[in-house]
């Protein structure tokens, strides 16, 4: 760790300094490397970014200690399709029970089902600036990856199975190896039994006899699927290993240092540790637990069950600064993820920025210290002052009158909120900032401006400023003047002030005011004003 932050206090700079402690005193790993398992099964959803972001900062804040360090991201796509995912066509069904790798791209823009899934993720990776070395089951199981740790595995089922029967109560690995070959008839795997492992010729009996309950989660299609009945033969290479085994396998195999997990993966985690150590004779990786996002109803954000707030979605609302903000903050609480809970993220993520450049006093400096270290995290060690800042929420508001970004932006201009001489990157951070606004808007339903509660005194005091608005064509300055005046015979000035923000952009406050309403048009804000 570098000097400045050796005694940072930050979570991601503590997983750092204990990983780099740990494996000085097991004398192990030259090269540190953290890992997240990216499921190619299911649309990838905010969750799995959560993982990747959260394992390649562990692996920044390695490289700041002066240590060799890689991210890894392993796509499972030698799993079996158990799902028609949401939006894919129906086609998929009769796929249903096949690894993912071995399903065509109904698209037909990526070799298989299982490429096409993967890159969604590493699609929003790259828009989030995270970099990886991509690994692949289908890849590294035929090439002889984990041929050393199957075999281990393998050799001692029965232990793997007991440890399996202590953590969870399955004793589903006493009565069958932890393996799931490919049938070489019906090419599924879910429908396969191991039940014999020879270690000298390393080939493994199986049954393809089993039956499972797929899904297509567009329709609710419930789809019975059963093994073919063929008896066979085939190589630790034509197949893969049972989750609670195989993560021990990937990280021994791969000498994963750091992977975190969520509160959904918790048993199979707990297994794969002991399998780890018990059987492979490898020290499980350091984890971070993390708590798993909700949807506004209180329901988990699931890929399979077709509540999917995927990476993308987020993107076209918000900056990947406030999507890294959202999975760096904390881990060990469940939060909301949905279109309502954005604008509150892109405030927050400006506020950070505010505080790092000392715009934003914060007066305890051991928060201070956190929440700037925060801030290098969200911008990965490339913290940058915007001259643009403008609240998301009353972007979101000025477009609900305005409509569209240029008229947003002439409207900024005027009241002082975009300043002349932009650079070329705040140029462009404001167009995106008004395009996310614009998406929001427009995708949430909610292009209506919200009537706020008035007394009858604050009705009146607006329905004063319509009429005065509708007799002529203000100047700026007078208008200004005219403002003041009513203010002060109505409401008072500070509350008259309060009642106009609130009831044209829902907030308290906002741009001088009458270049504000000569910019979206005195007869529209006139009417608006009237229908309170």
């Amino acid at each position: 760790m570098s000097k400045d932050n050796e005694d940072s206090l930050f979570w991601v700079d503590q997983i750092a300094k204990k990983i780099v402690e740990r494996e000085r005193k097991l004398k192990r790993s030259k090269t540190l490397r953290t890992e997240m398992g990216m499921g190619a099964s299911g649309i990838p959803h905010v969750g799995s970014a959560g993982d990747g972001i959260r394992a390649y900062v562990v692996n920044l804040a390695l490289k700041n200690t002066g240590a060799k360090s890689e991210f890894v991201a392993f796509t499972d796509d030698q799993d079996g399709l158990r799902k028609v995912p949401i939006g894919f066509p129906a086609v998929l069904e009769k796929e249903i029970g096949k690894p993912v790798s071995m399903i065509k791209d109904p698209y037909r823009c990526h070799k298989s089902l299982g490429e096409h899934i993967t890159s969604l993720l590493s699609d929003s990776f790259d828009k989030l600036s995270v970099k990886f070395d991509l690994r692949r089951a289908s890849v590294e199981y035929p090439k002889g990856t984990f041929d050393s740790e199957v075999v281990e595995i393998l050799r001692k089922a029965k232990k793997a199975g007991e440890i399996i029967k202590k953590i969870t109560g399955q004793d589903k690995y006493l009565k069958q190896l932890p393996f799931m070959p490919i049938c070489e008839k019906c090419g599924r795997i879910y429908t396969t039994t191991a039940y014999k492992f020879d270690a000298k010729t390393r080939k493994i009996r199986y049954r393809c006899d089993q039956g499972f309950a797929g899904k297509n989660v567009n329709t609710g299609k419930n789809i019975v699927v059963k093994g073919c009945g063929h008896e066979g033969e085939c190589g630790i290479r034509e197949g893969k290993l049972a989750w609670k085994v195989e993560f021990a396998a990937r990280w021994r195999a791969l000498q994963i240092n750091y992977e975190a997990y969520g509160k959904d993966i918790l048993d199979s985690v707990r297994c794969n540790d002991a399998v780890c150590k018990e059987i492979l004779g490898w020290d499980a990786p350091m984890h971070s637990f993390y708590e798993l996002f909700i949807e506004r109803g209180g329901k988990k954000i699931s890929k399979s069950g077709g509540n999917v707030f995927t990476p993308d979605m987020w993107l076209s609302y918000a900056s990947p600064e406030s999507m890294r903000l959202l999975f760096l903050k904390r881990l060990t609480t469940t939060r909301v993820v949905d279109l309502d809970a954005i604008p509150a993220y892109m405030d927050e993520a400006d506020d950070l920025e505010k505080i790092y450049f000392g715009k934003i006093g914060v007066e305890n400096e051991k928060e201070l210290a956190h929440l700037k270290r925060l801030h290098e995290y969200v911008h990965l060690f490339s913290p940058r002052e915007s001259r643009v800042m403008i609240p998301y929420p009353m972007l979101i508001n000025i477009m609900k009158i305005v409509k569209d970004k240029k008229s947003v932006r002439n409207t900024l201009e005027r009241t002082g909120h975009v300043p002349a001489g932009l650079s070329k990157k705040d140029e462009e951070d404001l167009d995106m900032r008004l395009t996310y606004a614009e998406n929001w808007v427009k995708d949430t339903g909610k292009e209506e401006v919200v009537p706020v509660r008035l007394n009858q005194k604050q009705k009146a005091a607006l329905k004063r400023l319509a009429s005065n608005l509708r007799k002529k064509e203000w100047k700026e300055d007078e208008l200004q003047y005219a403002i003041h005046e009513i203010a002060k015979k109505t409401l008072g000035t500070r509350e008259f002030f309060r009642v106009v923000y609130m009831a044209l952009i829902q907030n308290e406050r906002g741009p001088r005011l009458a270049p504000f309403i000569l910019s979206i048009g005195r007869k529209k804000v006139a009417k608006l004003l009237e229908g309170l």
